[in-house]
């Protein structure tokens, strides 16, 4: 005989709701530059895996400056 396996906490009507609006107001409070931060430094630490699968990210390289000749 099988074992009734556990359903995940599941939270309807008035409760649920709630919870939704809880969390959505606590996500859209983070700053974007702060998001974007963190995106940014999670960039750098996983393009500094050599080890890293699937295509790599093409680094910006910043062009040689003008060479002005008399």
């Amino acid at each position: 005989m099988m074992d009734k396996t556990e359903l995940p906490e599941c939270h309807e009507g008035p409760e649920a709701f709630e919870r939704f609006d809880a969390t959505m107001s606590a996500l859209l409070s983070v700053p974007k530059s702060l998001i974007l931060r963190r995106q940014r430094a999670w960039r750098k630490k996983v393009d500094a895996n050599p080890n890293r699968r699937g295509p790599k990210r093409k680094t910006e390289v910043a062009p040689d400056p003008p060479k002005f000749e008399d």
